[in-house]
């Protein structure tokens, strides 16, 4: 079964993990794949700006199929080297492909996001809630670790302390205690989480496509390299953003007191 919809509004892609009938379980044979093709080609596409990633139905994601794990099936099945491999090259398929995104991805949490479901909603770089929503990292009240990489991924979001908390206990959180540990930036009513992540993609498109790229590389190369390095990288990276077209716009915009336009060029 196809996990992904994937649909287009000018600069604004969505991509809705759409196995509503099972709370879009992931981690199916075929899954990463299917992630990777799409994030190759929204990477290949410099029209598109801005990523949505949400859930389908009830919930964003509610993580591993279980049954698959209590059946020894799919990715989880066969003998542990086969299922090394299954994670290697399914499951880390899919979130490096996610994390290798190299435009600004809003993640839309509609309902649970639980395990795997949780650490794929952190690898946006902004998440909004709806008040439905709920957070978990649950692996160890399954006698599992979080094989995807979340050890990595949650304490950079919220701190080890309270991601050492939910890894160890298992607690699942509301969406009022995730925007006040910083998991969430903002929590609104369900009907209208879809049109405040598009209000929030929109006022982000509007922005030139080569510096938003340039700037989520910053971002994210700046958690992890030393500030020296991270200057000569805004060095060389600010020098070819002031040659460009959509430079030259800004400041004419400014001067002028007007919108500005934005091309790509």
């Amino acid at each position: 079964m196809a996990l992904l919809k994937i649909e287009r509004d000018g600069p604004v892609t969505t991509l809705t993990i759409d196995r509503a009938e099972s709370m879009n379980p992931l981690g199916a044979p075929g899954d990463g794949d299917e992630f990777a093709a799409a994030c190759a080609a929204i990477n290949r596409d410099m029209e598109c700006r801005v990523v949505i990633l949400t859930g389908a139905g009830r919930a964003f994601s509610a993580g591993g199929d279980v049954k698959a794990m209590r059946d020894k099936t799919g990715t989880f099945g066969g003998t542990a080297p086969a299922i090394s491999d299954g994670y290697r090259d399914n499951i880390h398929l899919m979130l490096r492909a996610l994390y290798g995104l190299r435009v600004p991805v809003i993640a839309a949490v509609n309902g649970p996001a639980i395990g795997l479901g949780c650490d794929v909603a952190c690898l946006a770089d902004i998440r909004i809630a709806s008040e439905t929503a709920k957070f978990g990292v649950t692996f160890l009240k399954l006698g599992i670790i979080p094989g995807d990489g979340g050890t990595w991924i949650l304490p950079r979001v919220i701190g080890m302390s309270r991601a050492a908390e939910l890894f160890y206990t298992g607690d699942v959180i509301d969406a009022a205690t995730a925007k006040e540990w910083g998991l969430v930036s903002r929590v609104v009513a369900p009907d209208a989480l879809m049109d405040e992540a598009r209000s929030l993609a929109s006022r982000i498109a509007a922005m030139p496509p080569h510096s938003l790229r340039q700037s989520k590389m910053l971002l994210r190369q700046g958690s992890q390299i030393s500030y020296d390095s991270a200057l000569e990288m805004a060095a060389n990276t600010q020098a070819m953003m002031h040659t460009t077209a959509d430079h030259a716009e800004g400041i004419a915009a400014l001067l002028e007191k007007r919108p500005a336009h934005f091309t790509g060029e």
